[in-house]
Formats: structure tokens, C-alpha cells, sequence
């Protein structure tokens, strides 16, 4: 999912919400060129707001040992556009504190941040470590919580959401039992559960985080698997599970419908759940589609290329009841 290597400085840019959702337009601000050892790639994240007002976030490369390792950084950045890096990967002997973050981060009730490394870790399962779950604090004092050893999960690619219940929740896109990835909860002091793995049936590779719903479950997407038949290896699902950990597959895709959902879920001021598929619908080239919590699937929109193709990114909910999303073709 990596971009490549050459691929080295990166933006952060600010911009009002302009005439497209009712309001007028705004000044476009550069806040930060990344150049590498400050970090490089923020990809497949978005910033977050801390409690004490600065933004934070993760970079996949880059960092203060780039070169020769290049391995990702945690930020955070000021309104005016002072940045400091917080954390450089692989500080520690092998990688053991993570490797490249592919995730945003999720601020707590306590104000500390919580986040994922794809790969890194301790695990001598995966050749570069099955990746991390992590807690930094605002002033960078880093904690390495769990390290993935495979069995219970390896690679996790988005962010953690924190439960109800104060737990955190989310998923890894390969391991478990089955090799094809898995749901896990942790608490703040790092005990890990295993909820669920995946089998293939019931979905394979979670790429997408999971959202709370207002019926308490997590929802979410496998980017493969199901009883989709008209792809190899499945079509991908949306599924829904509960604190305790009982998965329900409420739909599986089947490429008329859409296909390789990958993304997190939103849900919308009306109650149901939005997202897209990548591949797939009418014309091939990807869907927009609601669903109910009880999991009524509705196509609302098959991309035809002349509109856009292959959403990769999942939706959001403006302040008029719009949803904006983004194509990647």
C-alpha cells in the first residue's frame, strides 16, 4: 500500500470549506514542506486535534534516522505551522517500538494519542515485524503497548476508535487463525483480545478501521471474502460486532453491487452507514452505497469513469446533509 520510495516530501496544506457547502471561499495556506528527516509519506491518515489545541499525525517514511532506515515519525503541528517530530521510528534495536504507521491516530478521553505501525514490533513471525499498537503522549514520551506476533493479528492499516466502554478497538489485515486478518480490542494499558479472524466466508483482509454505530456495534469492511461469487477470493463484506466480540456478516459484495470495500464506514445523520467500493458496480469502476444497521445494502452510485473511478477513501458528512468523497482515478 506504500507509495514508492522516491515519493520523499509531502504537504500539509490548510483550506476553508469554500462555496461548495454554503460558505464563501477561503484563503489556501502551505503550513509544511516535509523533507524526509521531518518524515515523508502521510498517507491513508488524516490529522487529528489534540486536546491542547495542535494537530497531530503520522508520517509512513522518513523521520530522524532516514537515512539509511526511513521508517515514519509521529508530528505535531501548530495552527501557525510549527512542527515538531514527537517520535522516529525504529529507535530501538530491530524496530521493536514499530515500523511505518499506514494510520492516523485516535485522541483518548485522557488526551494521549493512540496509534498503529503496520510492520516493526518483536515478533520474529514477520520478516519485518508483524506491527505495533502504541500510546504517545503530547510531549512525545512513547509506550509500545503490544506487539503483533501473527496469531493474533498482523499489519494493522487504519486507525483505532475508542469504544463506549473506553476500550480501543480495531483490525489487522493479515494473521489470526486463519491468516486472513482479524478484529482486536486493547485496552489503554495494553491487554489485547483477539474478538474475531477471519475465514474467507465471513471476509478476508480488513483494511478499513471500524466506527461505533449508535446501536453500540462496530461496523466494518474486508476487502475480500464473503459468498460473493463473480471474484476470486471473494468480493469483500460489510460486517457489524459487538463489544464482546460476535460477528455478524451483513453483507457480502458480488460486483454488481460493488466490489473491494476499502474503507471505514461513516454513519449518517439519517442513521445509516455510507461507504464506497473500489471496484465494481454497473460499470466497474466503483459504487457509493448506504446500509441500513439491520444491513438493507442500497447501490446509490456506480462510477463511470467520465465521474470518477475507483474510490479508495471512504466519505464524510458536511454540515448540510451532503456527503463529499474523493476518487482515486
Amino acid at each position: 500500500m506504500k507509495q514508492a520510495a522516491g515519493w520523499r516530501v509531502f504537504t500539509i496544506l490548510v483550506f476553508g470549506s469554500g462555496a461548495a457547502i454554503g460558505l464563501p471561499a477561503q484563503t489556501f495556506t502551505t503550513l509544511l514542506n516535509f523533507g524526509a528527516t521531518n518524515g515523508a509519506n502521510p498517507e491513508y491518515m488524516s490529522l487529528v486535534q489534540g486536546v491542547d489545541g495542535n494537530l497531530y499525525g503520522t508520517t509512513q517514511d522518513g523521520g530522524a534516522f532516514d537515512p539509511p532506515i526511513n521508517d515514519g515519525s509521529i508530528f505535531k503541528i501548530s495552527p501557525a505551522g510549527t512542527l515538531k517530530t514527537l517520535h522516529s521510528f525504529c529507535a530501538q534495536g530491530g524496530c521493536s517500538d514499530g515500523q511505518s504507521p499506514a494510520a492516523g491516530l485516535a485522541v483518548a478521553i485522557n488526551g494521549n494519542l493512540y496509534g498503529t505501525t503496520t510492520y516493526g514490533g518483536t515478533s520474529s513471525f514477520c520478516s519485518v515485524g508483524c506491527g505495533t499498537v502504541f500510546t504517545i503522549t503530547e510531549g512525545g514520551t512513547l509506550t509500545t503497548l503490544h506487539s503483533f506476533q501473527y496469531t493474533d493479528g498482523a499489519y494493522p492499516y487504519d486507525a483505532l476508535v475508542q469504544g463506549m466502554d473506553g476500550n480501543f478497538y480495531g483490525t489487522t489485515e493479515l494473521g489470526g487463525t486463519y491468516g486472513r486478518g482479524t478484529v482486536f480490542k486493547i485496552s489503554g494499558a495494553g491487554m489485547l483480545t483477539t474478538l474475531h479472524c477471519f475465514d474467507l466466508s465471513d471476509g478476508s483482509y480488513p483494511i478499513g478501521g471500524l466506527m461505533q454505530a449508535s446501536d453500540g456495534s462496530f461496523y466494518g469492511t474486508t476487502w475480500q471474502g464473503g459468498t460473493g461469487s463473480n471474484c476470486s477470493g471473494g468480493c469483500g463484506t460489510v460486517f457489524k460486532i459487538t463489544e464482546g466480540g460476535t460477528l455478524m456478516t451483513l453483507h457480502s459484495f458480488d460486483l454488481t453491487d460493488g466490489s473491494y470495500p476499502y474503507n471505514t464506514l461513516i454513519q449518517s445523520s439519517d442513521g445509516n452507514l455510507y461507504g464506497t467500493t473500489f471496484d465494481g458496480g454497473a460499470n466497474g469502476y466503483g459504487t457509493i452505497f448506504k446500509m441500513t444497521l439491520g444491513g438493507t445494502l442500497t447501490t446509490l452510485h456506480s462510477f463511470d469513469d467520465a465521474d470518477g473511478a475507483y474510490p479508495a477513501a471512504g466519505l464524510v458528512q458536511a454540515t448540510v446533509v451532503k456527503l463529499y468523497g474523493t476518487t482515486t482515478e
